[in-house]
């Protein structure tokens, strides 16, 4: 794929990221700006929710094939298990990162590309 589609893209899918997602602060309250790199995980809920909605739609990937297990292993593990079993940050180790890189490399593909 030639080089200025892939930037294109990489700008549309973090412009979209960057759009729909609230920036979080860092341990002085200054705003971390959106990048490639960031790491979803660290993503209010709904907005998440949100701009993967809008991703599926703008870019015609399906998301409904992706192990959200893998990136959010706590919210997939059973309640008892939560409850009385492991702590979170023991299950939280296990996580693999999910960052806007991902979804932009998706898009250039026309697929999801991992898991």
């Amino acid at each position: 794929m030639d080089i200025l589609v892939m930037t294109r893209i990489q700008n549309q899918v973090l412009a979209l990221f960057k759009a729909e997602i609230s920036p979080c602060l860092d341990k002085h309250w200054k705003e971390i700006p959106l990048s490639l790199d960031y790491d979803l995980f660290d993503a209010p809920g709904d907005d998440l929710h949100e701009a993967l909605d809008k991703y599926e739609k703008q870019f015609c990937i399906d998301l409904t094939g992706v192990k959200w297990s893998c990136y959010f292993p706590w919210e997939n593990t059973p309640l008892f298990t939560r409850w009385f079993k492991v702590k979170r940050e023991h299950i939280e180790q296990t996580r693999k990162p999910l960052t806007i890189k991902m979804f932009a490399e998706s898009a250039q593909a026309g697929k999801w590309l991992y898991d």
